[in-house]
């Protein structure tokens, strides 16, 4: 089953509030195997909430709305919902005693506005919100379903998993699965990760998609099933087939983050690290003290000439650190400072040096500056070079 969710809300597209019912609804559709290709944002505006609703019915079965079902005059899903299906509205006398009876249970009038919420669509069938004052509905129109949810979070959680989810896997007849496993590269490129798997990208199922980050690409495979079972061992097959192409570029999977991995590392081999930074502002050795390990990092902020980021000159810092601080590892990052654009990575140059009991190694690349850009990739490179020294 094809399923598209639209969420209606001016205040959207502003950007005024992030959209996060989508991304919830879309990983419960994909929890009981509803395919979701499209998903659509579009204002309060009845015209353009019918032609989202018109275009969405003739790419999916099923139809999912959040939002716009409050008392006032912009909240036009209902309206836009009608004119798409060719109804008008009508007042269920139900809808307006349950939505009285909730005001009466919260100790408080209704408003004559509110009764603007118990209009539905002809022929609709009412869905009671017992968590809100948003009655949502069902529409069936020439063989495809539109259930209209609030946009309230919580309201939109609670009728998803009581009422929509039910709905829906009755409708469904099956009990067909959609499970994901995000595997996680650092200090690694989208287009050099893609060279080594571009043809597993073009399986059908599982599918692999790839996830460019600054810094750290993530490898999605996605697998559908009649059984988590059988789902789980289309993920572990392909899974095998992606480890074997990329290797150690791999650090780990899920949620994870490359810190999180050193932080075990060094509390496994009882190591400590000492790091001196100079464009990431001490970022580095925050995100190792912010794990759950909770690093005790000896870190300080250098600064440098750009004559002087060179792998000479990171060695001596990471050599003297090491020795000043009694670190098993000292990690010297040296970057040109002079760019402040967030956006720009590519107009100085790092030198990433790295000194240990065994020897003293350096780095250098073509990328520099103060910008957010920058920090990230430098300090994706530096935290990649711990990870594989501890390994």
């Amino acid at each position: 089953m094809r399923a598209e969710i639209i969420s209606i809300g001016t205040e959207l597209l502003l950007g005024e509030i992030i959209d996060t019912n989508a991304a919830w609804l879309a990983q419960q559709l994909a929890g009981i195997g509803v395919d979701v290709y499209f998903r659509t944002t579009v204002g309060d505006n009845v015209g353009r909430i019918a032609s989202a609703i018109q275009i969405g019915t003739s790419r999916a079965e099923v139809v999912i709305t959040t939002g716009g079902l409050g008392p006032t005059i912009d909240d036009m899903t209902r309206e836009g919902i009608a004119q798409a299906v060719g109804v008008p509205l009508e007042l269920n006398h139900e809808l307006v005693e349950q939505i009285r009876a909730r005001f009466a249970k919260w100790g408080r009038g209704m408003s004559e506005n509110n009764v603007r919420q118990a209009y539905i669509p002809q022929g609709a069938t009412p869905v009671e919100n017992p968590v809100g004052t948003a009655p949502c509905f069902i529409v069936e129109h020439q063989g495809h379903s539109i259930f209209v949810l609030p946009g309230v979070p919580r309201e939109m959680k609670h009728l998803t998993e009581t009422r929509m989810l039910p709905w829906l896997r009755e409708k469904m007849g099956d009990d067909a699965v959609i499970l994901s496993k995000t595997l996680r590269t650092c200090a690694v490129g989208e287009s050099l990760i893609d060279e080594k798997i571009s043809d597993l990208e073009l399986s059908s199922n599982p599918t692999v998609g790839l996830a460019a980050h600054p810094g750290q690409t993530d490898v999605r495979i996605t697998a559908k099933a009649a059984t988590r079972a059988d789902a789980e061992k289309l993920i572990a097959d392909m899974e095998a087939r992606v480890r074997e192409r990329l290797g150690d570029w791999i650090y780990g999977q899920g949620e994870e983050t490359v810190e999180q991995v050193i932080a075990r590392l060094l509390t496994a081999q009882n190591k400590t690290v000492a790091i001196a930074e100079s464009n990431t502002l001490g970022k580095i050795a925050e995100r190792l003290r912010a794990t759950p390990e909770g690093l005790n990092v000896a870190a300080k902020l250098i600064r440098v000439n750009d004559d002087q980021v060179n792998d000479k000159h990171g060695e001596h810092i990471a050599n003297t650190l090491r020795a000043q601080t009694g670190a098993d590892i000292a990690i010297a990052i040296v970057s040109t400072m002079g760019e402040q654009d967030m956006y720009l990575a590519d107009t100085g140059k790092t030198a990433i040096a790295l000194s240990s009991a065994s020897k003293t190694r350096s780095y250098t690349y073509p990328v520099g500056g103060m910008g957010e850009l920058a920090q990230n990739w430098t300090a994706a490179r530096a935290l990649d070079i711990l990870r594989r020294t501890l390994l």
